[in-house]
């Protein structure tokens, strides 16, 4: 059974920073692209980054560019993600997500959400201005 569970989201202040995180179970994170998401009340899904820990191909969503960045550790099969300088903008709910296999990553272009297979239940990022 596959699980993903997030953690570290919360409240900031605008200017702030937090790290997220991704511990994954029953899927080994360095065979596939993995990838956070986030949705804010009445707006699509949106890219924050997607990342393959095995080839390290990173895509980072354009409205978080500069801002973030993605890591993992393969002995603990988990994934971070690192947030400086939040936005009012940036409140959302954030979700980690497994998805295909890591030559999906390396081709080119990034999968896009649809193509995740397996999601976490979220964590609440507020930043407050």
């Amino acid at each position: 059974q596959v699980r993903l569970l997030e953690s570290g989201g919360g409240s900031v202040q605008a200017g702030g920073s937090l790290r997220l995180s991704c511990a994954v179970s029953g899927y080994t994170i360095s065979n596939y692209c993995m990838g956070w998401f986030r949705q804010a009340p009445g707006k699509e899904r949106e890219e924050v980054a997607v990342y393959a820990p095995g080839s390290f191909n990173t895509y980072y969503g354009d409205s978080v560019k500069g801002r973030i960045t993605i890591s993992h550790d393969n002995a603990k099969n988990t994934l971070w993600l690192q947030m400086d300088n939040l936005k009012p903008e940036d409140t959302a709910m954030y979700y980690c997500a497994a998805g295909p296999h890591t030559w999906r990553c390396d081709r080119g272009d990034a999968p896009r959400y649809n193509e995740f297979y397996y999601w976490g239940q979220g964590t609440q990022v507020t930043v407050s201005s």
